[in-house]
């Protein structure tokens, strides 16, 4: 999700390739150890999963070259991907494939002079309302839009990333000697948040 109210689809390579490989792996569980067919089911499963790493790292390098060409700062959620991948989150996480797209992003920022930064993964985006500052009590997972007591109604993913991109610009604007509140700091064109939405599990 992209503060501009932009929903990124991720393609969920793993998911859709679930079926090739759980029959890749059928076929090898079937094939006698140390028999040539065996050898030769090992690098089908083997290749199985290189295509969707591949097709998943290919998705990511296009996405975050445009997000770094096309911005002047990019701000992302500093997820706790290890954290996330011992939940029934897992699959979700893994087939993201989070961690080696923010690491692009890192890396193409500093090759085309943009600004690229974390927000601390314990900043309430979600609860945090982008016109008032204030911050909701609690919030499950299946609440996707809410309304604060100021009157601004929230989907729950944009408003997140609004906020990660104005406490990105709080930060960089405070490392400079300035004193701006996280959540109310109003982004300027060519500057975006994301808010990760992970595939088939509720987003955080």
């Amino acid at each position: 999700m992209l503060s501009d109210g932009q929903r990124v689809g991720n393609p969920r390579f793993l998911r859709r390739a679930a079926n090739k490989l759980r029959r890749a792996q059928r076929s090898l569980s079937r094939k006698q150890k140390g028999s040539a067919n065996r050898g030769k089911a090992v690098v089908k499963v083997a290749k199985a999963h290189a295509r969707v790493a591949d097709a998943r790292r290919d998705h990511a390098h296009k996405l975050s070259t445009r997000l770094i060409r096309d911005n002047q700062a990019v701000y992302v959620e500093n997820l706790s991907v290890s954290g996330l991948g011992r939940t029934r989150l897992a699959k979700g996480v893994h087939d993201a494939g989070w961690s080696q797209f923010t690491a692009m992003l890192e890396y193409k920022a500093k090759r085309y002079g943009r600004t690229f930064a974390r927000v601390d993964r314990w900043f309430p985006s979600s609860k945090l309302c982008g016109a008032c500052g204030v911050i909701a009590e609690s919030m499950p997972l299946s609440v996707r839009s809410w309304t604060c007591p100021c009157g601004a109604v929230h989907d729950r993913d944009v408003n997140a990333a609004k906020n990660i991109l104005a406490a990105g610009r709080a930060d960089r604007l405070n490392a400079c000697g300035g004193t701006v509140r996280p959540g109310l700091a109003p982004a300027r064109p060519g500057e975006a948040g994301t808010h990760s939405r992970l595939p088939a599990t509720p987003a955080a």
